[in-house]
């Protein structure tokens, strides 16, 4: 039998404050058992469940694994200027005069992360 990714880990400053970004991002909750403070939170939505792990030593260096998010209910510049709202910071805005593209945001602890156009707009502009 094949290992199965139970979630991903993310190494962090203050667990509860960053899932609690990452949730509202996800449109989720932090799960009720995790409090500020604690060493753990765990963030579960519809496909993916994200641990978030307090360690000592803070970010340095650009991420060697990211997550490429798709809105589902907006478009994707839409979704930037939210998340922009919720703190992100903008790191590279990749969009194309065609509307092809995605944009590469920062969480509030400095992980890059791209948002990219949701199902609508990738099925409009492969059917011009």
């Amino acid at each position: 039998m094949a290992s199965l990714v139970h979630h991903v880990s993310i190494d962090c400053a203050d667990t509860y404050r960053l899932g609690t970004f990452w949730a509202e991002v996800l449109d989720t909750r932090i799960s009720d058992d995790d409090q500020p403070g604690d060493p753990e939170a765990l963030v579960e939505a519809e496909g993916i469940s994200i641990l978030f792990i307090a360690v000592p030593e803070g970010k340095t260096v650009k991420n060697r694994v990211h997550f490429d998010i798709q809105p589902t209910d907006r478009t994707r510049d839409e979704e930037v200027e939210r998340l922009l709202s919720l703190g992100a910071t903008l790191v590279g805005d990749r969009r194309r005069p065609d509307g092809s593209g995605w944009v590469t945001l920062a969480d509030i602890e400095g992980n890059e992360f791209c948002v990219e156009r949701n199902a609508a707009e990738r099925a409009a502009t492969t059917t011009s």
